[in-house]
């Protein structure tokens, strides 16, 4: 949820922002690591779920060995990745 924020403060007087609920902020799950991938390794998860569409006959751990040899991706990214890959695609 959006809420208008209008500060108290005098130096700020008819200022307002525009915040999210906290609720909308929260991501939970493997997904929770997605901004960091993105950041660590330049490249948009989008990316990363077209490499394990290559790949997606294999095991879930197959496929996370693949992500850590071939692109020197920790394990718990690769994981994360994998999972959601996996998740979404019906595996």
């Amino acid at each position: 949820m959006i809420e208008l924020y209008q500060p108290q403060n005098p130096a700020n007087q008819g200022a307002s922002f525009y915040t999210l609920s906290m609720a909308e902020k929260k991501v939970m799950g493997p997904a929770s690591y997605f901004p960091s991938i993105e950041k660590k390794y330049g490249k948009p998860i989008e990316h990363w779920m077209k490499e394990l569409k290559k790949v997606s006959k294999l095991a879930h751990m197959e496929q996370v060995a693949r992500l850590k040899e071939k692109f020197e991706m920790g394990h718990g990214h690769a994981n994360a990745i994998v999972a959601i890959f996996r998740q979404k695609n019906g595996l």
